[in-house]
């Protein structure tokens, strides 16, 4: 229960600045309670310091079987730029290595968050509106 407590945390503190950077407040792992995280199907994986905080995690779902979708990743504001959500990247794609088509999704605004998709040879797919003036793109890494 500590676990899944820590990850609600760092959930809503990290995509709140999502949705501050975005400007869109209803992202939906902000709409999430400790009970929808804990059912929610996806597999975690995190990163966590030596006294056992979670400084970031990445969730992913496999939809079918051609396919890996990474449906979260989250740093901890107070660790950016420390190579976390590149660790949780590269970890994933130790995890699967043998999945050929990876996808991810992030507010288009989330320079952060691009400039880590495409650094790791992801490519943009589609953009939709998902609201006025707020846009996600869809990346895919084949």
């Amino acid at each position: 229960m500590e676990t899944v407590s820590q990850l609600w945390r760092l959930q809503h503190v990290a995509y709140r600045l999502e949705a501050e950077i975005i400007g869109f407040q209803e992202i939906p792992p902000l709409m999430d309670t400790i009970e929808t995280l804990q059912n929610c199907g996806e597999t975690f994986y995190g990163c966590m310091d030596g006294e056992g905080e979670l400084l970031g995690a990445v969730a992913v779902a496999k939809e079918e079987e051609n396919t890996l979708t990474i449906t979260r990743m989250m740093v901890h504001p107070n660790h950016f730029r420390q190579g976390i959500a590149a660790a949780l990247m590269s970890h994933v794609f130790e995890q699967y290595p043998h999945v050929p088509r990876y996808i991810v999704s992030t507010g288009t605004l989330n320079q952060p968050a691009v400039n880590l998709y495409t650094k790791f040879g992801f490519k943009p797919v589609e953009v939709v509106q998902i609201a006025p003036g707020v846009e996600l793109t869809t990346f895919h890494k084949s």
